[in-house]
């Protein structure tokens, strides 16, 4: 397995956010974990970044490597764990091209940057026509799409995206889970979190089911798309 996450436990000063949480994804799958707003969803994503401690007993292994030992910045640089936040988080005062050059600091391979560059305008054609644009003054779907392709420049063996669709109009979601699947093509692995069950489990392969910071169900796509409780928790019935 390329990311190894067992027992997991996390807390918010006395708040216990995490309980325990085991899953494991493999090199170039697309996995998926569901749930309702502050089911841990959020902070598991940031645990695996080294963003928040994991506790004692907690085990996080990327590629064979212990994650535990890696500062934040050393996740991306180093093993190529990338993270597409909630609320995306750019650099507004600088341009889509700054951002995307921003991301590159620590990479060793510059003779790749331009090509991955033109990468990400390929992908996401928008930018191109944005690139010396304010990353500020970007469109809400516009902002998310710099978001990923930040994400893709900085490293990419796995990329762990935070809501993705949150606030694009229903055409631009389609666009942008698009886009993640021609990412994923080329060999990115992908674990997203995503307050939209049915998007994800139909871009997923497989899924985890996030209750109170455990996870309470996993499965392919389709057995949870077809599962009785995730219906109606969180399919509409």
């Amino acid at each position: 397995m390329q990311l190894v996450v067992e027992n997991l436990h996390v807390s918010y000063d006395k708040i216990k956010a995490l309980h325990g949480i085991s899953f494991s994804i493999a090199k170039g799958e697309i996995v998926c974990i569901i749930g309702a707003n502050g089911a841990g969803k959020s902070t598991t994503l940031r645990a695996i970044s080294r963003l928040i401690p994991a506790q004692d007993g907690s085990r996080l292994e990327f590629e064979g490597k212990d994650l535990l030992r890696y500062p934040p910045d050393k996740v991306v640089s180093e093993l190529g764990i990338s993270h597409v936040p909630e609320g995306r988080r750019l650099f507004g005062n600088l341009t889509v091209m700054e951002n995307l050059q921003l991301a590159t600091f620590a990479r060793k391979d510059r003779a790749n940057i331009r090509k991955d560059i033109e990468r990400v305008f390929a992908i996401f054609p928008r930018l191109k026509e944005r690139e010396h644009q304010l990353a500020g003054t970007l469109s809400g779907g516009e902002q998310q799409m710099l978001a990923v392709g930040r994400a893709y420049m900085s490293g990419r063996k796995i990329m762990l995206l935070d809501e993705p669709s949150m606030g694009l109009a229903p055409l631009l979601m389609l666009s942008m889970f698009d886009a993640l699947k021609e990412i994923n093509d080329a060999g990115t692995t992908i674990l997203l979190v995503e307050q939209n069950a049915r998007l994800a489990l139909k871009f997923a392969q497989r899924g985890y089911v996030i209750e109170n910071g455990r996870i309470v169900l996993e499965g392919t796509s389709e057995q949870l798309l077809n599962n009785a409780d995730v219906k109606k928790a969180y399919l509409g019935g």
